[in-house]
């Protein structure tokens, strides 16, 4: 293939592989064959191994990371009058969980790791504070230690959005295991994924876990009895077996994409800004996230090379329009440098090597030529 056929997709999410294909559709065939279309045996199955996977006592599926965050707000009673101390930086699903149920977010700034600054939350805490919601942003796990120790000291609890960390650690810690809660989206472009949207809440508490059980339910016990206001977040059968057979191939999703990674951070040294692994940390990159001050002109140069890229995301979530009388953006100024300065490369466990190759040197042409 030459230059000129050359085209990159930062996303591939066709099935390639035949034999987790056939797999998939026996899987499928299964569920349509006992007919539990709605939280059948293949949910119970996936819950158990995701709890013992993050090494949690209980694992709750659901439609959705978002629908995850917004219940473990209901679980945990928090409301209106409430603040939640979360990043800036982050999908809009993060902030909307905490509005959802009444809720106040408030927004403290990142690191260069593009992780919420626990040196910034203390002073966030107010007498409304309820919760810290640390959100793992790319697939690196926050600085945990201190921000349960800012938790403990102020009797705030501790929520991890890990929509993009599942299989990260630190420490040997796994991702979803650190908070009262942790939160997983497994859609469709997420590490562990499925065909559509799916999530899953993990915890060691066995009444937020039963609580959680109905107001997945519509606030229902014995799927009959409303005994609080709730919706359907259930999770749907096909997803889950379709997460079952995905699992079977996780430790290889991983061990490819931090290949991938260690691929990137060797061609592209001292070229631009690239994500670090800490000594503790196993990170499980969602996104490979480089950055530079000239972010625009090399996103333009690769596209026309037949790149693909992206940027998650350029809009702070204190800037959102539904957001900005919120806070003053003006309060995050490693968060504002970095939205101007992040950019996402192809990075999944479908890239190839002269794929990668290919992009490093696109970068390097356009540094070399004075980009």
């Amino acid at each position: 293939m030459t230059e000129a056929d050359m085209k990159i997709p930062f996303m591939d999410l066709r099935v390639t592989d035949t034999k987790e294909k056939n797999r998939m559709l026996n899987a499928i065939n299964e569920v349509f064959e006992h007919g539990r279309m709605v939280l059948g045996p293949e949910v119970k199955r996936l819950e158990e191994k995701i709890a013992m996977d993050c090494g949690r006592q209980f694992a709750v599926g659901v439609s959705s990371g978002s629908t995850a965050l917004h219940l473990a707000m209901k679980c945990l009673d928090i409301g209106p009058r409430d603040e939640v101390i979360t990043t800036s930086l982050s999908w809009v699903a993060t902030a909307n969980a905490v509005a959802s149920v009444g809720a106040k977010p408030v927004f403290v700034d990142i690191k260069n790791d593009l992780n919420m600054n626990p040196e910034k939350i203390r002073g966030a805490i107010s007498p409304r504070t309820k919760a810290i919601l640390a959100v793992h942003w790319t697939g690196k796990i926050c600085d945990m230690t201190s921000i349960k120790q800012i938790a403990d000291d102020n009797g705030l609890f501790v929520i991890e959005d890990a929509a993009q960390a599942y299989g990260s650690s630190l420490c040997g810690q796994k991702a979803g295991s650190f908070g009262v809660l942790g939160c997983f989206s497994m859609n469709a472009m997420k590490v562990l994924a499925s065909c559509s949207d799916s999530g899953m809440l993990v915890t060691d508490q066995n009444d937020l876990y039963n609580r959680l059980n109905s107001l997945r339910y519509a606030g229902t016990i014995n799927r009959e009895e409303c005994v609080e206001i709730s919706l359907n977040g259930r999770m749907d059968t096909l997803e889950a077996a379709i997460l079952l057979v995905r699992l079977e191939k996780l430790d290889e999703i991983i061990r490819k994409r931090r290949e991938v990674v260690g691929w990137y951070n060797e061609g592209l040294q001292g070229i631009v800004d690239t994500p670090k692994e800490s000594e503790n940390s196993r990170d499980v990159l969602y996104t490979y996230v480089i950055q530079t001050k000239k972010r625009s002109e090399l996103r333009e140069f690769l596209r026309l090379k037949g790149i693909e890229t992206k940027i998650h995301h350029p809009i702070l979530l204190p800037q959102q329009p539904v957001y900005e009388d919120v806070n003053n953006a003006e309060h995050y100024p490693v968060a504002m440098r970095a939205i101007n300065r992040i950019l996402s490369l192809p990075s999944t466990e479908k890239i190839t090597k002269p794929e990668v190759e290919y992009v490093i040197s696109s970068i390097k042409e356009f540094f070399s030529h004075g980009g």
